[in-house]
């Protein structure tokens, strides 16, 4: 029997997680979603405002009610430190609503601006539950634009949109804890694409399969598995001689922005494309890449177009595959 679910969806305002999650829990047909806001108006009942001033602020402005504002040199550190101090008033609330949903082994996903990674403690649960925690980004513009819209949309126009430089602070000090824990970060480049990455990751649907392509055509295998199907490249192993065992990679590789950029570096930077080529040559352009998508399906479709372009590696001189020692 699987252990229940426990997925957690945190980003700055304005990002998109709310919708996000809905689908998710769609997706998985999770009936229990919380926002983490409705969770802190219960602790605002039970903590005044005189003991808590940074609860009863906003996340992007309760740097205004810290006391010690003199002791931060800069704007930056001081809207991250009203941040943390508001977050950390719903943290423990949020840690005891996961515990109950564990304990009735009920799934539940839990989205907000409060899921601060390195603040909550999901190490506590990862024998209990199966713990997913994504914090979203975007990038500027995008954000900006879907933060005007959210704030006309619950009208609070006036006091959301002066506030978006906070909001963005924050937003960047979310991605820099997430990478410091090790929290998978994903690009909200469109709901559809963002929720089958997340899905990918939940649902572990992988398999390690044998490509052998050049460097030039790195980019062609990126394009079929990561922005066609929205599939994961989680590591790359390669066998390479004069070696015992197998230099297997750790990628993760999932943001199509960030493959991209890595695409057009090979491009760039000569240096760093010739030691690829070199790594690549010394392994006969042969590669057990271990692929993860959303379903068994997605799976399927992405190794099949992998195929028809003479991608997939299908062994020579009657090679066994139960013997390679690429294949998991």
């Amino acid at each position: 029997m699987r252990k229940p679910y426990v997925i957690l969806v945190g980003s700055a305002s304005g990002i998109g997680k709310s919708t996000i999650a809905a689908e998710l829990a769609k997706k998985l047909e999770i009936k229990h979603l919380l926002e983490s806001d409705f969770i802190r108006e219960i602790v605002r009942g039970i903590i005044g405002k005189e003991y808590a001033p940074a609860l009863h602020k906003s996340s992007f402005d309760a740097f205004t009610v810290l006391r010690n504002k003199n002791k931060f040199d800069n704007k930056k550190d001081l809207i991250n430190a009203g941040f943390v101090e508001h977050s950390s008033f719903v943290i423990p609330a949020i840690e005891k609503v996961i515990s109950r949903a564990i304990s009735d082994y009920d799934d539940v996903i839990i989205e907000g601006v409060h899921l601060v990674p390195g603040l909550i403690n999901i190490e506590q649960f990862k024998s209990e539950a199966s713990i997913h925690f994504f914090v979203l980004m975007s990038d500027e513009e995008n954000h900006k634009e879907r933060f005007v819209k959210r704030a006309m949309q619950i009208h609070r126009g006036g006091k959301q949109l002066e506030y978006f430089a906070e909001n963005r602070i924050i937003h960047d000090f979310l991605i820099d804890k997430a990478e410091e824990n090790g929290i998978r970060v994903v690009n909200t480049q469109s709901i559809e694409g963002t929720v089958q990455n997340m899905l990918t990751n939940i649902t572990e649907t992988c398999k390690t399969v044998l490509l052998k392509n050049t460097v030039d055509e790195l980019a062609d295998v990126v394009d079929i598995i990561i922005n066609k199907h929205g599939g994961i490249i989680e590591d790359v192993t390669y066998l390479l001689p004069g070696f015992k065992e197998p230099l297997k990679r750790k990628v993760g590789a999932s943001d199509p922005d960030k493959t991209k950029k890595f695409i057009e570096s090979l491009e760039k930077k000569t240096k760093i494309k010739s030691d690829f080529e070199y790594l690549y040559n010394l392994s006969n352009n042969i590669r057990g890449n271990k692929i993860c998508a959303s379903d068994k399906k997605i799976l399927e479709n992405i190794i099949k177009d992998l195929d028809a372009k003479g991608y997939v590696y299908k062994g020579e001189d009657n090679q066994s595959k139960e013997n390679n020692p690429l294949i998991e």
